[in-house]
């Protein structure tokens, strides 16, 4: 079986777990009181930012320090127990594939649905903005070309926490406790992004891409820049170890 063929599989297990509609009614939950507040974005010109730069930065920094790493939280540990609870990683073991290649199959899978809780995101902020712009009388709405571009950015930086939620999720068989460990290690994403070692936390990478973005917007606020040297030889060695061990992980218990 393909590599390619895999991830069809897999993709087709999870999307009948309603995911998507969680992730939905999760973003607009988020951008509500954004919409709701829209006001408040005019008193951070005297900062340097415009209100509709803010009202995208302020939604997004929500977005990236918490509810997306939960939503992967959920679908890392989600991809195991579908398997888990009916055996059916005994019959995909039994398959003339490769553990490893069953592993990041899974992990191809949880990639894309990174990208459809970001297009999710985008969806509803441009609803956000419009219904904000008519509310306010002012427009919030920005280019599709610089939105992109941010949630690019953002998205490519969460490799490396997606790596170690799955090894999380591979490693750790008790649901309760692998998400646990994953929503506790989402929280101090705040604090190290201000320290100098924020590039050894994968947890902080998105968070850390859009306040860096806020940085550079607000031009009266000083914030972290984005240095590549060390963050991506880091970035990439924990994103291949973590992946390694989930790979030596993956059926393990299933295949005594």
């Amino acid at each position: 079986m393909s590599f390619l063929s895999l991830v069809g599989v897999e993709w087709r297990k999870l999307r009948r777990s309603r995911i998507v509609l969680i992730m939905v009614l999760a973003t607009v939950i988020l951008w509500t009181p954004s919409i709701l507040n829209a006001d408040l974005n005019f008193g951070m010109q005297s900062e340097g930012i415009s209100p509709e730069n803010n009202f995208f930065i302020q939604g997004f920094m929500a977005m990236a320090w918490f509810l997306f790493p939960a939503a992967m939280v959920v679908v890392t540990v989600l991809q195991n127990q579908i398997e888990r609870g009916d055996h059916g990683i005994l019959r995909m073991l039994a398959l003339p594939v490769g553990k490893a290649k069953l592993c990041m199959a899974k992990f191809a899978v949880l990639i894309a649905f990174s990208a459809i809780q970001f297009l999710i995101s985008v969806g509803m902020y441009y609803i956000g903005a419009a219904i904000a712009s008519h509310i306010q009388n002012y427009d919030f709405i920005l280019p599709p070309v610089f939105i992109f571009k941010e949630i690019g950015v953002m998205w490519v930086s969460a490799i490396p926490m997606l790596a170690v939620f799955w090894m999380l999720a591979v490693c750790v068989r008790t649901p309760v406790f692998a998400i646990g460990i994953g929503f506790a290690s989402i929280v101090p994403s705040v604090l190290l992004i201000n320290t100098k070692v924020w590039f050894a936390y994968p947890m902080a990478y998105p968070f850390f891409a859009i306040v860096s973005e806020y940085g550079k917007l607000a031009v009266h606020l000083s914030a972290a820049k984005t240095e590549l040297i060390p963050w991506l030889p880091t970035a990439g060695m924990i994103t291949v170890l973590c992946l390694i061990i989930s790979c030596s992980c993956f059926g393990q218990e299933e295949s005594r």
